[in-house]
């Protein structure tokens, strides 16, 4: 059992529902683990003030919580694990170029709604340097709206307008670093050493060349190595992302509590999800890779049992693009399992989806899928084909040795498929980041274009086209039918291809990133209604397909998931369960070929109990002959238990 259960179990023994009695009872629930966590970093005998003053904090924070959040938070105490309906289906995207500004994106609510979808993840929209800003990711100011997206109060408009919708909004806390022209960074380069503690400032680069020893580069194009030298300070500065980004010091316990208080007022402001930006990052220790240390899971940790306290309706997401294995810590081990983040990226899912069609194959990710631990019950996974940023190769070595090929060659060979380097890939993107002392490398464009569209719409092939479309759908398909949140990325719904106009600004050319972050073709939407385009079958058939996920409660997440491996290893099944009478089966053929697969098991399964079950997604029935079922090219079949 774990906190927000135990939680929900207290709230549920109160009839009279008082919010202030309730926050006391969570602080008295919540509070040996809080001291244990806050200990476990920042050491009893040097910091006990520090411990004293967060109880302090802790109530004025809650006094800070609206009366209708407050009462919201008590309402999804008693809903239970929300997050995990077969309801949510969730979409990402740039405020200004989704449509224009946030009155913008609240007047194009019911296209969302159309579509079917309910939680939105708005990329950073506080304010940030006007140059380069690594999108958002460089924070001038946690809580004040940008005023090209409008201003805070229409932001409170529309969180205001999203409850009345039944709809969830996904909000970044970068909770790593600041940009450099953040208050505090701004005080510490003119000398002040309280805020020169904030982050890791040194007066040489003795200690940096120390860490620079065991620190990988994040972008070793753009920005190598882990440290700036700042000549207004006369000090070095540790910037692990970008220069104008500066790492934040949690060492310094004043740090996280400054933190707590951003994150709880940005709470306040509405924010269902907070995604926690990069915090595999929030500890860094000499020696190390500074990624993923146990330290950062106990501040993580911390900052969860702490908002679990004030706010309790209000969750994380993990942004952790690690090793698989790395990546379900986040979800908490031991005394923290389902204690840390509610929420955590599916990266490894995506990959490998990338992986298999470029390999038309399934034996890596099979290998890799079941091979990742089993998730803790009350949490869950945001599934996706991609995001905002680019797509990594982050397979296990060793899975990919045992399949009897080569990592380094095999990596090569996907960046080559990818980036334009072989004649016979439809894929149309572009490299991002690569290192050539390592031959790493990342991949960016938008699905739609990695996926053949965009090269089969320029040579106007039909055949290319028609494989393009279905594809696009059967990733999708996976995505909405797997366990844990579907997120789509906006306009990958029509089919958007790349979008080159980066290469006009300054600010964004040198990053590749930004051609799979097209703006939003209303012109086209418009037309999927009434015209036979190759957007409007993409978004018809996701249409569908998302009112099929609300509709069949297989989908919400139990850990409700088998995989099926049939022998074919162009294959992809898998199986949601309900109770015995209940059960989706997925099929995928990754090939560019028909494939079949033996259908003994399936007839066990009891999918064909009552004669040709109906294909969810073409509707239509489906036969097997001679024992055999045969899947089509790129084909993805949902097959409902009858």
């Amino acid at each position: 059992m774990n906190q927000a259960t135990l939680h929900k179990l207290i709230s549920s023994k109160f009839e009279e529902k008082n919010p202030k009695a309730l926050f006391e009872l969570r602080l008295a629930t919540n509070l040996n683990l809080i001291q244990q966590l806050f200990f476990s970093v920042y050491p009893e005998e040097k910091y006990s003030g520090d411990f004293s003053r967060l109880l302090d904090l802790l109530p004025k924070l809650f006094a800070l919580r609206p009366s209708e959040l407050m009462n919201q938070d008590l309402q999804r105490l008693e809903m239970g694990n929300w997050y995990q309906s077969e309801k949510m289906v969730g979409m990402q995207l740039y405020v200004e170029h989704f449509n224009k500004d946030l009155n913008g994106l609240k007047a194009k609510l019911p296209y969302l709604k159309e579509l079917g979808v309910n939680f939105l993840h708005l990329m950073p929209i506080t304010t940030r340097p006007k140059g380069e800003n690594d999108g958002g990711y460089a924070v001038n100011n946690y809580l004040q709206v940008d005023k090209k997206y409008g201003t805070k109060e229409d932001l409170l408009e529309l969180t205001k307008e999203l409850r009345k919708q039944d709809m969830f909004l996904m909000l970044d806390f970068v909770v790593n670093h600041t940009s450099n022209e953040f208050s505090w960074a701004k005080k510490a380069t003119k000398g002040d050493k309280k805020y020169q503690g904030y982050y890791y400032t040194f007066e040489n680069d003795t200690i940096p060349k120390e860490f620079e020893k065991s620190m990988p580069e994040v972008f070793p194009e753009t920005s190598p190595g882990n440290f700036t030298y700042i000549s207004e300070m006369d000090h070095w500065v540790m910037t692990v992302f970008n220069s104008y980004q500066w790492d934040l010091n949690y060492t310094n316990p004043e740090v996280f509590m400054e933190m707590l208080t951003n994150l709880v007022k940005l709470s306040n402001m509405g924010v269902d999800l907070v995604r926690f930006d990069a915090l595999a990052f929030l500890w860094k220790k000499m020696g190390t890779i500074s990624q993923n240390l146990p330290e950062a899971h106990n501040i993580i940790a911390l900052f969860r049992m702490c908002l679990q306290v004030v706010a309790p309706g209000t969750i994380f997401l993990a942004e952790a693009i690690v090793a698989p294995t790395q990546i379900i810590k986040y979800f908490g081990e031991n005394q923290k399992k389902g204690n840390e983040c509610e929420v955590a990226y599916n990266a490894s899912l995506m990959a490998l989806l990338w992986n298999s069609a470029a390999t038309k194959k399934t034996i890596l990710l099979y290998k890799s899928l079941t091979n990742v631990p089993a998730k803790p019950k009350d949490c869950t996974w945001i599934n996706y084909i991609r995001c905002h940023d680019d797509i990594g190769l982050g397979y296990e070595n060793q899975f990919i040795e045992e399949i009897g090929w080569n990592p380094q060659q095999h990596r090569k060979f996907l960046l080559d498929y990818y980036c334009q380097r072989l004649d016979w890939s439809d894929a149309v993107g572009l490299m991002f980041m690569y290192n050539p002392k390592t031959g790493d490398g990342r991949i960016t464009g938008s699905a739609a274009s990695l996926l053949g569209l965009e090269k089969g719409l320029n040579e106007k092939d039909n055949a290319l086209i028609k494989d393009a479309i279905a594809k696009i759908i059967m990733f999708h398909g996976v995505i909405l039918a797997y366990g844990g949140i579907p997120m789509i990325y906006a306009g990958d719904e029509i089919g958007a291809l790349n979008d080159y106009s980066f290469l006009k600004e300054t600010s964004k050319k040198e990053d590749s990133r930004w051609v799979n972050r097209p703006k939003q073709d209303w012109e086209t939407i418009s037309k999927v209604n009434t015209k036979k385009l190759p957007q409007s079958k993409i978004f018809k058939t996701l249409q569908k397909l998302i009112a099929i996920r609300k509709e069949t409660p297989v989908f919400a997440d139990s850990n409700n998931l088998t995989l099926h491996n049939t022998g074919n290893d162009h294959i992809l099944v898998f199986e949601r369960t309900g109770n015995s009478n209940e059960g989706l089966l997925v099929i995928c053929n990754f090939d560019e070929k028909p494939q079949v697969v033996e259908a003994s098991w399936i007839l066990k399964l009891g999918y064909f109990t009552k004669g040709e079950p109906k294909d969810l997604v073409s509707d239509k029935k489906i036969a097997i002959k001679s024992g055999l079922l045969e899947v089509f090219p790129y084909q993805i079949l949902w097959l409902k238990k009858t």
